[in-house]
């Protein structure tokens, strides 16, 4: 299969960075360029939604707690503020609430599966960059880097940007299923979200229907990723991290990431 999905990639242009392990069977891995370093887009959401339900176990506030919807940040090169703008933001109706509370479960649930980077913002800056980083140095992920939110252009331009590895996305979503950091209960909370993505185009498209997939992709220009977990008929699952850089084609890129999808699908269907 590793080679099978070597010769997919090597029919694009870019750099694709790829992970896969069975959740059952460890032992079953495929790394292909695991270690190198990628821009995060937005698969640097799903580390903020679990330092969310990390803090909530911790007894600092609940997620059904309501918080003031706000738009002026803090850049964190010069603490200059900044705004969001309706019209980059791929969700737009939290737009509406701005200067009115909403739980912070609907901010979680808009970050996930609209990839609203305005709720991104609100949920960083209450709980800090800092502590989402630490966590996941805590679960084993010692590369990705949350430094900041969405649109610093002052970061972005000082290189000060969300980073992660195909592998620590990979040790984070294993995390999700089989470790201790957090309760089953909030464990499968988190999942749950996950699973009503609205952006399927990548790994679902071409699995067979009803298909559970917990995922969270993420795009910048020239950048296409697909992160999460993929659920078998037979109990199993696996996690896939499909990551790429400098790849103008984004088209060829999606369908690739959904044939390397249904790759990894049959093989496990076939073990």
């Amino acid at each position: 299969m590793e080679n099978l999905i070597n010769a997919r990639v090597s029919e694009l242009e870019g750099t694709f960075g790829i992970s896969f392990k069975s959740i059952e069977n460890p032992d079953l891995t495929i790394g292909i360029n695991e270690d190198v370093r990628f821009h995060a887009a937005s698969t640097m959401k799903t580390p903020v939604i679990i330092e969310l339900y990390r803090q909530a176990e911790q007894g600092r506030f609940s997620v059904q707690d309501s918080i003031t919807v706000t738009n002026e940040f803090v850049s964190i090169v010069d603490s200059s503020t900044f705004t969001m703008s309706v019209s980059e933001d791929s969700e737009q109706d939290l737009y509406s609430l701005l200067g009115e509370k909403t739980s912070l479960y609907h901010l979680a649930y808009e970050m996930i599966t609209r990839s609203s980077n305005l709720a991104t913002n609100v949920l960083i800056d209450f709980l800090d960059a800092k502590k989402v980083t630490a966590t996941m140095r805590e679960m084993g992920a010692d590369s990705i880097e949350v430094l900041r939110g969405v649109e610093d252009i002052k970061a972005y331009e000082a290189g000060l940007s969300n980073t992660t590895t195909p592998k620590d996305l990979q040790i984070m979503f294993e995390e999700l299923v089989t470790g201790d950091l957090l309760t089953e209960e909030l464990k499968q909370e988190i999942l749950s979200i996950l699973k009503q993505q609205k952006y399927n185009d990548m790994f679902p498209v071409k699995l067979p229907e009803d298909t559970p997939v917990a995922h969270k992709t993420g795009w910048i220009s020239n950048v296409h990723h697909d992160s999460g977990i993929i659920f078998m008929p037979e109990g199993d699952a696996f996690v896939l991290v499909f990551l790429s850089k400098n790849a103008p084609d984004r088209k060829a890129v999606l369908e690739a990431s959904a044939d390397i999808a249904r790759y990894c699908y049959d093989f496990m269907s076939n073990r």
